[in-house]
């Protein structure tokens, strides 16, 4: 191979893996940290980025024991996140089950994950968690929210398309009642469930490659 190739390869390949994660096509584009002092900005940020959590509900199983399943979701289309966490969830496995029975839920998710706390422990201030609290509730399948969870949730997780159609998978959605988010030092930030959902975070409005 001439020393031409060997420059040129790498060049190209690099050129076309950025490419890529600049159109969204993978794990590296991401909207910069909004500020700590912006609160609602930052909650949004965390709901938009991750693609899964902790998802707690009153365990029908165990008495009222608290239960928490790691699950996927998504609060939206990529950019166009709304702030409000869908799932797509089965029967089959308890979670489902415990909403069906008892609504109250609490969806937890951290900063760290996404790659952007460095080193430091999941537990340091620094790096953001948020737990939103409220009522996990059935999407109507015949409503246009379903089309819209639905696509929010197949366009993050493409394989949910295939998953087995006798497990009768079905579209949740939490509606936030309290939101608890750490940032940074100084204890949890107040922020409303209105503030939250008014913060319009957009997911390419400011891009930051990592």
């Amino acid at each position: 191979m001439s020393s031409l190739h060997l420059i040129l390869y790498p060049t190209l390949f690099f050129f076309v893996f950025f490419l890529t994660f600049v159109s969204g096509g993978g794990r590296l584009l991401r909207q910069s940290k909004p500020d700590p002092s912006d609160a609602a900005a930052t909650a949004r940020w965390l709901a938009s980025q991750n693609s899964w959590g902790v998802l707690s509900t009153i365990s029908s199983d165990l008495g009222g024991t608290p239960f928490g399943n790691v699950v996927s979701y998504s609060d939206g289309l990529p950019g166009k996140g709304r702030g409000i966490p869908y799932f797509y969830l089965t029967t089959l496995d308890p979670t489902a089950r415990d909403a069906l029975k008892d609504e109250r839920s609490s969806f937890t998710l951290s900063e760290f994950p996404l790659g952007t706390c460095g080193k430091i422990d999941p537990e340091n201030p620094t790096c953001a968690k948020l737990t939103l609290t409220g009522k996990l509730k059935l999407v109507d399948v015949q409503s246009a929210e379903a089309e819209i969870a639905q696509s929010a949730l197949f366009s993050k997780h493409p394989e949910m398309k295939d998953w087995p159609e006798d497990h009768n998978f079905q579209i949740f959605k939490l509606d936030i009642e309290n939101i608890f988010l750490i940032d940074w030092f100084g204890g949890p930030k107040p922020v409303t469930p209105a503030q939250y959902l008014d913060a319009g975070m957009t997911l390419l409005s400011r891009i930051s490659i990592e």
